[in-house]
């Protein structure tokens, strides 16, 4: 774990060696739930989830075994979606998946919401496929969208996050707001869950 610039958010950054995951894991007994075993759940003092507040998981593109076990790991799934056809063609077989999961390994997954990025309003297609995404998930979809932005896709290359690069872009204001909107979201749910009748 390596401390950010940024106070509070610590980083566990993904080595090369996790690329011979996929393989390594096949015969692991219970290889699905290696990354919920390392995050901790019995309240001892490494616990990581006792340690954080929120732990955010990057997954790769792909659903393998290191998505799989991200998946059985979290409470919920944000997912990012670019405003193109095909990214909501595949966000149709993610939710499938967070089903089958759900069922199978973990009872507490969900969408926690879906994150419009690399939007382009002056492009006919992305307010399409804004449109589309927001008709067919409704609140799911956060309201505050990341546009496309060229110095989000020139932070990286400074081995810097967007927010530190060149935080008064209009791609980390966005960002901002996300978070925010994030924070609020999470908050209600939980008051929801407080205020629950007991049955």
């Amino acid at each position: 774990m390596r401390p950010s610039q940024i106070p509070n958010l610590s980083v566990i950054p993904a080595a090369t060696s996790l690329a011979g995951a996929e393989i390594e894991l096949i015969d692991v007994e219970r290889r699905e739930h290696r990354l919920a075993d390392a995050l901790g759940g019995d309240g001892g003092t490494g616990d990581a989830r006792t340690r954080w507040t929120t732990i955010l998981i990057d997954c790769p593109p792909s659903l393998g075994l290191v998505t799989l076990n991200a998946l059985v790991a979290v409470d919920a799934v944000l997912v990012p979606l670019q405003a193109e056809f095909l990214a909501l063609e595949g966000i149709g077989a993610l939710g499938t998946t967070i089903e089958r999961i759900k069922k199978k390994l973990n009872p507490r997954l969900h969408i926690a919401g879906v994150v419009l990025t690399m939007v382009d309003r002056r492009m006919t297609l992305s307010q399409q496929v804004e449109a589309d995404v927001r008709a067919h998930y409704g609140e799911l979809v956060f309201g505050t969208t990341i546009p496309r932005n060229v110095r989000i896709a020139e932070a990286p290359s400074h081995g810097l996050p967007v927010l530190i690069y060149d935080n008064a872009c209009a791609g980390s204001q966005a960002y901002i707001l996300l978070a925010s909107e994030f924070i609020r979201r999470r908050r209600t749910a939980a008051e929801q869950v407080v205020h629950e009748p007991i049955s």
